[in-house]
């Protein structure tokens, strides 16, 4: 057990108790309810009559800010102590209402108004699992549960992308689940060099290859510092699948995700670490190259050739548009999600910073960059504090998946995806659980809640 997670109690029938508060249900087996049914399910399975907002888990990550918020209001549920995200998650609330607002006052289209509704729910379901996360997780052996779940669910969605690229059929197909329905169709494939991209569980081969590159490192985590031998090896078969799957995709996004994220890791990691990594690195591009000739070839063809790749010719063709409509309203934007395709001759903008320039302001970019600049803090301090060998490399990962998810914002409008975007949420939500567990006021450190006086 972690020193800082010891119940006395559990030592002898007459040691004290802490004032830990031990529940049946709490946020951590919730947080990992929502992960299986982010993972396992594919992404635009939905429950019937609703939108994309209308994933099984996205209501679950709504639920969760509903919890937190009557967590909040009752003064005996209250959690002790402070939490730099909470200012974090207002700053990007009170920019949404700004944004919102300015988008009233200019008035909306029907689809545009039902855009920006749908952009406010999107965003209360991420905040929320951000709080709960940061704040409900109660110590560090409920977080490590909650991540190798992360892992587990990754390692099932790399194998349905893995299987689906090797074999040509799409595991949407084996999805008929009662009660939900496929919104839009399945994602199927896309022809691109040799070989044609998949997406796996995800809505889009971009977005399966982001969240592949971000589990990469957890599943290392795991497979270095499980306690047991069986759970260490099961995690390293994770890692290997995960980074195998990144480049079925065949998506530069990926590719540069996955070298930032060992780029960020290597400094956490000792020499012989490094080298079996960099051994087991050369045995998955072999098997790369028997399982799947030429995947390597266009794989290198994407940089070669991104010149002349009209991918990237049509996203710098935009930038003139976003600098009219940024000119206009420079501070609030246009209004959250408002920049609809179907107005603008199926215009969509690959960058999601310039689509947060256009649609919320240079105010909605400045509070993104400080929710990321404030995880990587809290983890980066958490790091500094952290004592034990697994709690600084759980640390340094988590500042990997964030320094991967600004680079994945500057190359597609990832919070349009869902499923990459809770994932962010609830690694944006670790960070701060990870300050707090390792601060050193017991009040900070330990989550629970006032009770009544007797």
């Amino acid at each position: 057990m972690h020193p800082v997670d010891l119940e006395p109690s559990l030592i002898g029938a007459r040691t004290y108790a802490s004032r830990r508060r031990h529940t049946r249900i709490d946020v951590a087996g919730v947080l990992s309810i929502m992960i299986c049914l982010l993972y396992l399910l594919p992404g635009r399975m939905i429950v019937p009559n609703l939108t994309y907002a209308g994933r099984p888990a996205l209501l679950v990550a709504l639920a969760l800010f509903f919890w937190w918020v009557l967590a909040r209001l009752n003064p005996w549920l209250v959690v002790v102590g402070p939490q730099p995200l909470r200012w974090a998650v207002l700053a990007c609330l009170l920019s949404l209402m700004l944004s919102y607002l300015a988008g009233l006052l200019r008035g909306l289209p029907t689809l545009e108004a039902n855009a920006q509704d749908f952009g406010v729910l999107l965003t209360v379901q991420f905040l929320g699992v951000v709080l709960v996360a940061a704040d409900g997780i109660p110590n560090w052996e409920r977080l490590n549960g909650v991540l190798r779940v992360l892992v587990w669910g990754a390692g099932f969605a790399a194998i349905a992308g893995i299987y689906s690229s090797v074999t040509g059929v799409d595991v949407a197909d084996y999805y008929p689940i009662p009660g939900l329905e496929l919104k839009g169709g399945e994602v199927g494939f896309e022809s691109r060099g040799v070989g044609f991209r998949v997406a796996g569980t995800a809505t889009h081969y971009i977005e399966f290859s982001a969240i592949m590159a971000m589990a990469v490192p957890f599943a290392i985590h795991f497979a270095r510092f499980a306690t047991e031998r069986r759970h260490r090896r099961a995690a390293a078969i994770v890692a290997v699948l995960t980074a195998a799957a990144v480049p079925m995709a065949i998506s530069r996004t990926g590719v540069v995700a996955l070298g930032a994220t060992m780029l960020v890791m290597v400094p956490a990691w000792t020499w012989r670490m490094r080298y079996n990594l960099l051994v087991m690195g050369l045995g998955v591009v072999a098997a790369l190259f028997l399982l799947k000739p030429g995947l390597l070839g266009t794989i290198e063809a994407l940089f070669a050739g991104a010149e002349d790749d009209p991918s990237i010719s049509g996203r710098t063709q935009d930038y003139d548009l976003v600098g009219h409509w940024f000119a206009a309203r420079p501070w609030f934007g246009r209004g959250p999600v408002t920049l609809v395709p179907e107005l603008y001759r199926g215009l969509v903008l690959d960058n999601q910073w310039l689509y947060t320039l256009v649609t919320q302001g240079l105010v909605g970019v400045i509070v993104l960059a400080a929710l990321h600049i404030t995880c990587i803090t809290l983890a980066g301090l958490a790091l500094r504090r952290a004592t034990r060998p697994a709690d600084r490399h759980l640390c340094a990962a988590l500042i990997a998946t964030q320094v991967v998810a600004i680079l994945v914002e500057g190359t597609v409008d990832s919070f349009y995806y869902t499923t990459f975007t809770i994932t962010l949420a609830l690694l944006c939500g670790v960070c701060g659980a990870v300050w707090r567990f390792t601060h050193p006021a017991s009040t900070v450190r330990t989550s629970t809640v006032r009770r009544p006086s007797p």
